[in-house]
């Protein structure tokens, strides 16, 4: 039979674990809600958020999110688009490059066309920022994969811009492949709010 001081540990360590469990359940559907959302109107800039480029062509994932910053520029939305991602130990192309690359083929001005770095969400978003707040611009429509717009948000208005979803309608992260990414997403989103989302390098998910 158990002592009364290990039941009561125990009881609390499973109140605990049951609390972890609702926090995370609970952010898991705000990131799940947040990727549903669409709201596109006149802002100061497209901020594309960075992914994988092979030799300056943008992965579809990339490209989806190029396309979707495309789309918004030509419908109005904003006359300037900030790319943004650095590269691999042994890329001869930055995120960035391949991006602004892909938008200047499309018709994009060169001048129309920022670039920032940043190997992880946090550092792609804190770098553009300084560029755009120069240019008196904060606020700015975030394109990235449905999945990951949440906490992409939640970067930038840490770093004091004014962000509204505009997620990819055309990624190829589909179905049941977008579930560990949403629970992954989960994690990232429930953590950043308690340690800070400047502390997650090691999901290096952008």
């Amino acid at each position: 039979m158990l002592l009364a001081p290990v039941r009561w540990a125990l009881r609390i360590l499973i109140s605990l674990l049951a609390l972890i469990l609702v926090y995370f359940a609970v952010t898991l559907v705000q990131v799940w809600l947040t990727s549903r959302e669409y709201d596109a109107h006149p802002a100061g800039a497209i901020l594309v958020m960075g992914a994988a480029q092979y030799d300056g062509v943008p992965s579809p994932d990339l490209k989806a999110r190029l396309d979707e910053a495309l789309t918004l520029f030509h419908n109005g939305y904003a006359n300037l688009i900030i790319v943004t991602g650095s590269k691999e130990p042994g890329d001869v192309y930055t995120e960035a490059q391949a991006g602004a690359h892909y938008l200047e083929a499309s018709g994009i001005p060169v001048d129309d066309i920022l670039q920032a770095g940043g190997n992880d969400s946090y550092r792609n978003i804190a770098d553009a920022a300084p560029e755009l707040v120069a240019r008196h611009v904060t606020e700015v429509l975030v394109t990235t994969d449905p999945f990951h717009e949440y906490r992409s948000m939640a970067i930038a208005s840490d770093l004091k811009l004014m962000p509204s979803p505009t997620p990819t309608q055309t990624s190829p992260i589909t179905g049941w492949a977008t579930v560990p990414y949403f629970l992954k997403e989960a994690v990232g989103v429930g953590l950043g709010r308690i340690i800070g989302y400047n502390h997650l390098e090691w999901l290096h998910a952008a």
